[in-house]
């Protein structure tokens, strides 16, 4: 199945790189291209871009696991047994596990409208929110993915575990909402989280959950050829916009909970028991893997509530931004992104199977990374003690 994965990679850039290029030829040809933002929101001079590019990520990831769902409870499915005879003991699985994909499917092309939508008529944070929100309770609930399913031996546990949950997917949405604002950068970190839980996914044999990861990241590295600045003087050629970033985050946020299941008989996936005897702290994986944009969110949300400020209103003042004004070049600043979030991602991978101590070095690990980035970024900011060292 590893090696399926690795195929279903390059499914989803098959469709994501002329999906991408049709939506940007769109967008130029509709003027559907960057603005300015609302109002009170700080951004840098709108470039004449198109900010389709969302629709290429999203059709990368979708339309192959729709075309699966339709293949899988019809007569197609025995003649992909019969062409690819690795995937057919996972077939019945899959087709077990229709309802939920369809429920994802369903709360990502909400999320891509709305984004779409407010990439034309900006519809305020509150808005996105509540839909957010709403996408997450849905998903949650329905399909049963829960975060700290423990909680249901205690009253109102498994209303708590649900709000958790839809706590967790809106933070990880935002936050990778929050990271698109440089070329290159949101994408390209998706990608590196999605390698490092599509890892931990294989090592767990939790197959559906690997196959999904695999279509997002093809989705990603297919709209990457189109935004990341290959050439220092020539920047993006397509934005992603709210109707990629929202589904980015929230696809992310989804999988990265399927993935914590441990101490379970049979895995969520179905078929193989993923995750049996795995150690309680394999549930801090995710929080692991997604540590850098969840630094980018935090600081970015303080700094900006310390300035009176309100958290959802866009500024220059993200961790990307400050490396700019420490003396990055914008693209240098994306590969240090890109190169943190690697360290703390391969650290994580493994981490369902480490004794106590050992998982508590990838803990450590973890924070002097995240110490070290704010100890430099406390160091070089104007003002500080340790200004112009």
């Amino acid at each position: 199945m590893p090696v399926l994965c690795a195929l279903l990679v390059l499914v989803g850039l098959a469709v994501a790189v002329p999906a991408t290029w049709a939506a940007r030829a769109i967008g130029r040809r509709l003027n559907a291209l960057d603005a300015p933002g609302v109002a009170g929101q700080v951004k840098e001079a709108p470039r004449r871009v198109p900010n389709t590019g969302g629709i290429g990520i999203f059709l990368g990831f979708a339309a192959p696991i729709a075309a699966a769902l339709v293949a899988v409870n019809s007569g197609a499915a025995d003649r992909l047994a019969a062409g690819f005879p690795a995937v057919a003991p996972h077939l019945p699985g899959l087709a077990a596990r229709t309802g939920d994909a369809l429920i994802l499917l369903g709360a990502i092309l909400v999320l891509h409208v709305v984004g779409l939508i407010d990439d034309r008529r900006p519809l305020g944070p509150f808005g996105k929110l509540g839909v957010m929100a709403l996408a997450a309770a849905a998903a949650a609930y329905l399909t049963d993915t829960r975060l700290l399913t423990m909680l249901d031996a205690f009253p109102a546990g498994h209303l708590l575990s649900v709000a958790l949950t839809v706590l967790w997917i809106i933070v990880i949405t935002n936050a990778f909402n929050f990271l698109d604002n440089m070329d290159g950068l949101s994408a390209g970190v998706a990608a590196i989280c999605g390698a490092s839980l599509l890892a931990a996914a294989v090592v767990a044999e939790q197959w559906f959950v690997g196959a999904a990861l695999a279509l997002l990241i093809g989705a990603l590295l297919g709209f990457l050829v189109f935004n990341f600045p290959w050439r220092a003087a020539r920047g993006a050629s397509v934005f992603m916009g709210d109707g990629g970033s929202l589904v980015v985050g929230f696809v992310l946020a989804f999988l990265s909970v399927r993935i914590t299941w441990v101490g379970t008989a049979v895995g969520p996936e179905g078929g193989a028991a993923a995750g049996v005897g795995a150690p309680a702290w394999g549930v801090l994986m995710p929080v692991i893997v997604l540590a850098v944009p969840l630094y980018d969110f935090a600081s970015v949300t303080i700094i900006r509530l310390s300035q009176g400020r309100s958290p959802f209103v866009g500024d220059l003042q993200h961790f990307s931004h400050r490396l700019v004004r420490h003396g990055l070049s914008r693209r240098a600043a994306v590969l240090v992104i890109y190169g943190c979030t690697a360290v703390t991602g391969i650290g994580a991978i493994s981490l369902p199977k480490l004794e106590w101590w050992q998982a508590a070095l990838v803990g450590v690990q973890t924070l002097i990374v995240l110490m070290v980035i704010a100890l430099y970024e406390w160091a070089r900011t104007p003002g500080s003690n340790g200004a112009a060292r």
